[in-house]
Parts: structure tokens; sequence; C-alpha cells
């Protein structure tokens, strides 16, 4: 029987190889399978984060702007759009993708669509239906602009896409009341930038620029995929300089989606947020009165704009109470004020006259001229008067007066008084320019005022012979040799020297405390203390005699239009040529006894055209002047004279 059964004990070695394979195979897979779900596991966690996570940045509001009385300058309005939330249109996308494929696999193969252009027109169909809806109750006739959402359904699609932006208030009311509250239509409101007063100060206050790519800070989710909604940030003006205060805390929230992209709908789709915050508020030196009355002053009888400048300071504290340039543009949409045949490339629109503008001051430099003469000496108040025939002789050439009959005899009240370019060339010669241009540098005609505004002309030029010396070349002059003549042109500001209308106006605040500088500001500040710089060093009855001559420049002489009745002034007219065009200056301050206010005005006149300080620029002065003295009447409970309006 033992003999029947076979036993085989020998083992067959290929057996060996074959299940050695299995067992090596089943290591690797288990040792894969540990990298990958034990020792990998992190860093396949963070690539599902990535891909299921979004970031979404909002930019804060900005901060006002407001005057020295609290009053808006610049501010936040509501900005009210339709949206659509792609995210709920899924379905409604597949069914017109159907209908569209369907309708197309009938057409010969040239005429077909591709995928592409298929999901393309199906997106704008649905889409289009939904703003039929609100053209139905809003009276419109929209339509959806193809690029514009396939774009936004290709890099924005976590975000609503923006139907109808800048709707009225009222089409938001009806909107509101016959939208339903499930509808994948939803009204939003935003906040964009609001100038209520349109195009007033607008070199002073400044624009806005978009700005597409906004921070948040200390929020987490840097490495995801981020949407920005659109922010803003300054471009000019107080806009451009306080833009790190005036720019809103971003917002942030982190959303979960779907694999498709859509946020996963419910609280659970939210995964993180924190709410933009307003940015800090500018409260201004501006006030809004004598701001609204200035403007008023810059027009001409038709109701154009004057070309030029206008600027009042508070003269104890060097804060500005009223700034405009002319013309101007609407900081809202930048658009030119300008008259519809003028050229906007030729027009300095764009140019802050006030602080940029660079003219030759004409005969207000007199005022300097006459300061200099008497801390030299050449003139004596009480007794020095010279006799003008109507020119001057200097060298071989006569230079005129503007009175070509001559004035008389006259001080230096007088001088003042009725700007007689003689009396002004005979002492400006005697003195020379080297003292002429220290007092202009004394009251700071060199250096920019360092106000807290963009782009100031940083290069204001006092003339003398060493500045012609360096630069005859550069500005093409004759030569670099100074002459008597040229003595004469600057004592009554004509030549080579260029000033700001601010610096003229830092320059008549300054004469009227007794001083030689003030340090302007565009910021109020309710506890500012008055100035105090450097005296002009004049004994009192030489000063007095030069604020005499000023006085009754405004009430009889050159400055007459800018008197105001019952105000106690004291100005000085200018007329000064640059090129082909003349420039027409006053320059004043009141009340004499206690004064409070400077203005400075410059317009520029046609080319080849007569154009005089104080015909032209006297009653913009006078304007700016009542509304300052019947706000001081008011809050003094004074009557106003409304007869003098």
């Amino acid at each position: 029987m033992s003999k029947l059964i076979e036993r085989r004990t020998h083992r067959n070695p290929r057996l060996l190889v074959f299940y050695g394979g299995i067992i090596l195979m089943a290591a690797v897979l288990t040792g894969g399978l540990i990298y990958r779900q034990l020792l990998n596991s992190g860093k396949y966690a963070e690539r599902e984060r990535i891909q299921s996570l979004r970031r979404v940045v909002a930019p804060g509001p900005r901060g006002n702007i407001y005057d020295r009385e609290g009053r808006v300058l610049v501010g936040n309005r509501p900005r009210f759009s339709v949206t659509l939330d792609l995210a709920e249109l899924r379905a409604e996308l597949s069914a017109e993708l159907r209908i569209i494929t369907r309708n197309y696999a009938a057409l010969p193969a040239e005429d077909r669509l591709n995928y592409d252009q298929r999901l393309r027109l199906a997106r704008v169909s649905v889409a289009q239906r939904y703003l039929d809806q609100v053209n139905l109750i809003l009276k419109r006739d929209e339509k959806v602009r193809s690029a514009s959402l396939n774009n936004h359904f290709n890099h924005s699609l976590l975000l609503p896409y923006v139907l109808l932006d800048e709707l009225a208030p009222e089409e938001y009311a009806r909107l509101i009341e016959r939208l339903p509250v499930n509808s994948p239509l939803q009204v939003y409101t935003s906040s964009t930038r609001h100038y209520p007063h349109g195009s007033l100060a607008a070199h002073a206050l400044g624009y806005i620029g978009v700005n597409t790519n906004p921070e948040v800070e200390d929020f987490p989710g840097d490495d995801l995929r981020q949407f920005k909604m659109k922010g803003a940030f300054g471009r000019d003006g107080l806009e451009l300089v306080f833009d790190d205060l005036l720019q809103g805390e971003a917002g942030g929230a982190i959303y979960l989606v779907d694999p498709a992209g859509y946020k996963v709908p419910g609280a659970e789709g939210t995964v993180d947020k924190r709410m933009p915050v307003q940015g800090r508020n500018i409260t201004t030196s501006i006030d809004l009165d004598l701001q609204l009355a200035t403007e008023a002053a810059m027009k001409d009888g038709e109701g154009r704009d004057r070309i030029g400048a206008a600027v009042a300071l508070d003269i104890r504290t060097g804060e500005v109470l009223t700034l405009v340039s002319k013309p101007d543009y609407d900081p809202l949409l930048r658009v030119p004020n300008l008259e519809p045949e003028a050229d906007v490339a030729k027009s300095g629109v764009w140019l802050n006259r006030v602080t940029q503008g660079q003219y030759p001051p004409g005969s207000t430099f007199k005022i300097i001229t006459a300061l200099a003469a008497l801390r030299a000496g050449a003139i004596e108040a009480a007794t020095t008067k010279f006799t003008c025939p109507g020119f001057y002789r200097v060298g071989n050439r006569n230079f005129p007066c503007h009175n070509r009959n001559g004035h008389g005899e006259r001080d230096v009240r007088g001088a003042l008084r009725d700007s007689c370019n003689v009396f002004f060339y005979k002492y400006g010669v005697e003195i020379g320019p080297n003292l002429i241009s220290a007092e202009a540098r004394r009251f700071g005609f060199n250096h920019p005022t360092g106000i807290e505004l963009p782009h100031e002309f940083l290069n204001p030029r006092v003339a003398d012979p060493d500045w012609r010396k360096a630069n005859w070349q550069r500005f093409r002059l004759a030569d670099g040799i100074w002459r008597d003549g040229d003595t004469a042109n600057i004592a009554i500001g004509q030549g080579d020297t260029l000033i700001t209308p601010l610096q003229a106006a830092c320059m008549v605040a300054s004469f009227a405390r007794g001083e030689t500088e003030t340090k302007p500001t565009i910021i109020h500040d309710p506890k500012r203390p008055v100035q105090r710089t450097t005296s002009i060093g004049l004994p009192p009855s030489d000063y007095n005699a030069v604020l005499e001559g000023m006085e009754q420049c405004y009430l009889i002489g050159s400055g007459r239009l800018s008197k105001v009745e019952g105000l106690r002034g004291a100005a000085k007219t200018g007329t000064a040529q640059l090129g082909r065009k003349e420039m027409a200056w006053v320059v004043a301050f009141a009340p004499v006894d206690n004064p409070r206010i400077a203005v400075v005005v410059v317009l520029e006149g046609e080319e080849d055209a007569n154009f005089g300080g104080g015909s032209n620029a006297g009653p913009v002065v006078a304007a700016i002047l009542r509304a300052w003295k019947e706000k001081q009447d008011r809050s003094a409970g004074q009557p106003v004279n409304l007869s003098m309006r």
C-alpha cells in the first residue's frame, strides 16, 4: 500500500522566485502607502487646502476730508450695482449649453461652434435673461458684454458679476422692492469717492486712481488663490499726500469652494472673515464759505473761468483759508473745466497755479525794494522824495513809468500808492541788486514753502548777478553780465525773478505781522499758535511808511478796486510781463490794525493785450475780503450789509 502513495519532497525553485516577487511588490506597495498616507500626508493635505480654499480681499473706505468747520469737502457715497451670483447658475448654464449644442449639431460642419464658443454663448444667454428682468423693472435696454462676462467666469468666478453699475437711488429702490429675495440677482451697495461741491478746491483736494491690488495685513491665506476687489489710491493733492492716512484698512474672507470653483453655499462656505475699516479723516484749514466766494469771483461776467490763481492765508497761523487754481477739473471724473474749443494740453488744467505757477511778481515786488532801500538808509521815510517825469534814464536807455506823463514828486508812501516805477528804478539802482535780492531771500522767495501739497515749484529764483552768471546759457540770456538796467528791472518785479502766488501770500502775511517768513499749512489745528519768525528789522516809522503806502493804495490808489467798505485794508498791485502775456497781481491784507487775512490773486491776460493788476485782480480780492468780513460780522452778531454783494 505504501508503494501506491507517492511522496513529493522536492520543491520547485521557480515558485520561490514567484512568491518572493509577490512579497517584494507587497512591501513596495505597503511602503508607498505608508510614505504617502503617513509621511507625506501633510503635503497632500496642504494641496487639498489650497485647491479648496479661496481668499477675497476687500478694500476699506477712504477717510473723509473736511473744511475747518467740519463740513465735508470729500467723502464717500453709496454706489448701487446689480450683481449676478454665478454660483447659482450652474444648472441653467448646463441646460442652455445642451440646447445650443443640439441646435448647432444639425448645421454643416463649417458653421458649427466649438465647445468654448458654445460655452461663451450659453453664459451670455443666461446672463441676458436675468438682465432683461432688470431692464423690465428699470425700463432700460442694457446688453450683457460678452468679453467682460467670460473674463469674469475665467478669472473671478468667486465674485458676483456686476451687470449694471452706478444705479440712481430711485432705481435702487425699485429693484429692492421687486427683485425676489432668493434670486441670483442682487442689489449690491459699495462705497465710492464723493466730491459734494464738484470741482471746488480740486487742485488742493486732488483725485484718486483705481487700486487693483489692495493688501490686507495680518490675515491668513497668503498662499491661496486670491480675488481682489478694486480699491482706490490718491493721485494728487491731499488725496495723494495723506494717502496712507486716508486709506482704509482692507478686509478679507476665506471661502470654501467646490471642484468647479464655485463657493460652497451656506455658513460652512465661509472659513474666515474680517470686515474692512474706514480710513482716518482729515480736517483741512480751508473755509468752505471763502472757497465758494473765491471760486465765484474767479469767473468772468459770462460765467467762464479766468485763468489764474487765488489764495488766502490766516496771517496769525499760516493756515490756508482758500486756494483756487483755474482752469480746474472734476476730481471724480478728471474732466477739465474748459470751454469746448480749448486745448487741454495747452491749458495747464492739471497745474496748481497757486503752488506751481511761476510768475514774475511785477510791482508787488516794490514792497521788497522799499524795505531793502529803507534798511540800507537810501530812503528816509520822513524826508526822501523824488520827482517822476514819466521815465528814468539808466545808462543810455529810458525806462518808462506806467504813467507816461509822470507822477510828479513822490515819497515812498506815494510811490507805493500809485505804483510809481521811476521812484523804484532810482532807489533800486542806488542800493544795487545784491541788497534787493538779499531782502527777497529774507522773505523766502528763494525756496519752496513746504506746504502739504504735492509738486510744489521747487526752484523759485531770485535774480541777481551771481544767478545770471551761473545761468545765462541755460536760460538763453544775452550774456552773463549784470547791468544797471537789470537792477532797474528787478526793482519793479520784472526780469528773471520768478515766484509762486503762495510765496507772495506768505510774504504779505509776514509783512503784516512785521516778520520775514510764514510757514503755510493746509491742515487745521484749532490750537495752532501764532507764528513767530525773524523781525523785519525796521524802526516803526519806516515800517509804518510802507504800511501807509499800501493802505493808501487800497483806499485811493491803484488797488482801490480791492476795497471793501468798513474793512481797513492794505494792498499792492502789480502787472508783470511773461512772454506775450501780462499777469495781473494784487496782494492785500486786512484789517490793518489787527491783521487776520492775507490775500493774493494773479490772473493771466490774453496775448498782446493790456491787463492791469488793479483793474482785473482787484475785484477778485474785494470779493474774498468781503466774504471774510461778512463772516466775521455774522460771528460777532453784527448786521451784514447785503448791498455790498
